[in-house]
């Protein structure tokens, strides 16, 4: 009599479906750690030949490029400051989603996970070699490719051998289900191959950090000794100050001045080698290395700076000391010609900013900066040069790490943001703000003082008014200024009674020019609206 022994098919199957998810977990894992190795390697490389040639910049770059400026304008409002942290997680959020589908296709066909790597690679590549600041010839589209190409090599080259061990060790293991221990000594070489391919890929990033930063070592602001300037600023008035809690101080340090621009990472300029070079509708060229400007007669300001996209009640403003070359006397030595209006500046990124030639012109105080608040600027803020035209919004006047400047026509050129929908001449818009009482704050009855800031930088403001839900509008004490390129603060004393409250401003330049009610939002040449804030009193 002979017998049949019969395995059950359930366990069979549920061991193979346990199988089967450890197996995609590893190939997902395969593919992180490739992806992590792809861009280790790409950061090494592009430490020793161009730290902006990193794949996770040159994508970042292209994205702040290509998405549609409503969606800017979004991020600036959301995030402010972090806007390009958020950018920068989203892209890696991105890259780690395709790294684990590579992986996942790789564990069954690894020229599709291989086709996906090289598919991403080389977008990043495009993204690098197009940006305005490379060369187009050969001598600037190599060192821009060569890191992300040897990082796809790479990390393409691990992921296929990581794959191959994987089905290697899924063989062996659908072989022999049964046989714990050999399955066992296959998935630890497995282990071990991820945890030194993912091994490389950190100590590769950090070798690419600390290369880059030896670079930026050589561009301390902190080593530059900045001249006495031959006309200083005056003095700022006793009651430049409203003596308000709360109230946004005067002058802004450098550390709490806002930053908004397109640089995915501060440009490291190497101020040695640094020169502007100033060309175009000019009777002669002019070229400025920094110990040129540093020798010509400077120049300092207290002035206020603004951004476009600051909202109603925004804190896209900020006002410095100032010291620079003042660009009419540079443009002066250039003799522009008669049918030139406007300058083109470009950025060591390759940002461009339109300004009017008039702007330049026209004896207000526009500076080609080299000192912020007595000290050099500080790299976040454009050193070793930058522009500050008071009057004019920073997206057509301030441009950072300047270094060409272009004298031409409206009608012959166009700059960054001209080209995504904004205005290409964008005078600052009078616009003031209540810093206290902040909006639902909860205040004692009685007396109690309402304050902010306005501006209406080269015009000056002339008035500021408060009213209380809805009432008849009236005077704010206004704080003395040195200029009519700076804001002003403001403080208003109001009897407060008990209850719901809404408290509005608005400002009146020099010019009768008073703050429209109607609300606007920033694009395309700036927010308009009266700032108001709710408050309860009790």
């Amino acid at each position: 009599m002979t017998t049949t022994s019969t395995t059950p098919q359930a366990p069979r199957a549920a061991t193979a479906g346990r199988r089967d998810v450890r197996g995609a977990l590893a190939a997902a894992t395969a593919g992180v750690v490739s992806g992590a190795l792809t861009l280790g390697v790409a950061d090494l490389v592009a430490g020793v030949v161009a730290p902006g040639a990193s794949p996770v910049l040159a994508v970042g770059r292209a994205a702040i490029d290509l998405v549609p400026g409503a969606l800017k304008d979004f991020a600036v409002a959301t995030f402010g400051a972090y806007d390009k942290i958020v950018l920068l997680a989203g892209i890696g959020a991105v890259l780690v989603a395709a790294s684990a589908v590579a992986g996942l296709l790789a564990r069954r066909r690894p020229a599709a996970g291989l086709a996906l790597v090289v598919l991403l690679g080389a977008a990043a590549v495009a993204s690098a070699v197009t940006r305005p600041d490379v060369d187009p010839g050969l001598a600037g589209v190599l060192p821009a490719a060569v890191p992300t190409v040897l990082g796809v090599v790479a990390g393409g080259t691990a992921l296929v051998l990581l794959a191959r061990r994987l089905r290697g060790a899924q063989a062996v293991a659908g072989a022999s289900s049964s046989d714990v221990p050999v399955a066992d000594l296959r998935r630890r070489p497995m282990l071990g191959s991820l945890l030194a391919v993912g091994g490389t890929a950190v100590l590769a990033g950090a070798g690419g950090r600390v290369l880059a930063a030896r670079r930026a070592a050589a561009v301390r602001p902190s080593d530059l000794v900045l001249p006495r300037p031959a006309d200083p600023a005056p003095a700022l008035p006793a009651a430049v100050e409203v003596d308000v809690p709360g109230v946004t101080p005067f002058v802004t340090a450098n550390r709490d001045f806002y930053r908004v621009d397109t640089a995915l990472t501060v440009p490291r300029v190497d101020a040695g080698t640094w020169r502007l070079r100033l060309h175009g509708l000019v009777e002669r060229e002019v070229t400025l290395s920094l110990d040129d400007v540093l020798g010509e007669p400077l120049v300092e300001r207290t002035m206020t700076l603004t951004c476009v996209s600051n909202e109603v009640g925004g804190r896209l403003a900020g006002t410095s000391r100032w010291l620079g070359l003042p660009l009419r006397s540079l443009l002066e030595r250039a003799g522009p010609l008669p049918d030139a209006d406007m300058v083109l500046s470009t950025s060591a990124d390759g940002f461009t900013a339109s300004t009017p030639l008039a702007a330049l012109l026209d004896g207000r105080d526009a500076l080609l900066a080299v000192g912020m608040n007595g000290s050099p600027l500080p790299v976040d803020h454009g050193f070793p040069a930058r522009m500050i035209v008071p009057g004019l919004y920073g997206y057509v006047s301030a441009t950072k790490w300047v270094v060409d400047l272009e004298v031409t026509r409206f009608d012959r050129a166009t700059a960054y943001w001209t080209r995504r929908g904004w205005a290409a001449q964008a005078p600052v818009r009078t616009f003031s703000r209540i810093d206290v009482p902040a909006s639902f704050a909860q205040v004692p009855a009685g007396r109690t003082a309402v304050a902010g800031v306005a501006w209406a930088q080269h015009r000056g403001v002339e008035s500021v008014e408060v009213r209380v839900d809805g009432g008849p509008w009236q005077s704010a004490t206004l704080g003395a200024v040195p200029s009519l390129d700076t804001w002003r603060q403001w403080v208003f004393a109001w009897d407060a009674e008990p209850g719901r409250h809404t408290l509005e401003v608005r400002a009146t330049d020099a010019t009768g020019d008073t703050q429209p009610q109607a609300r606007r939002p920033p694009r395309p040449d700036g927010a308009t609206g009266w700032h108001s804030v709710v408050v309860r009193v009790g």
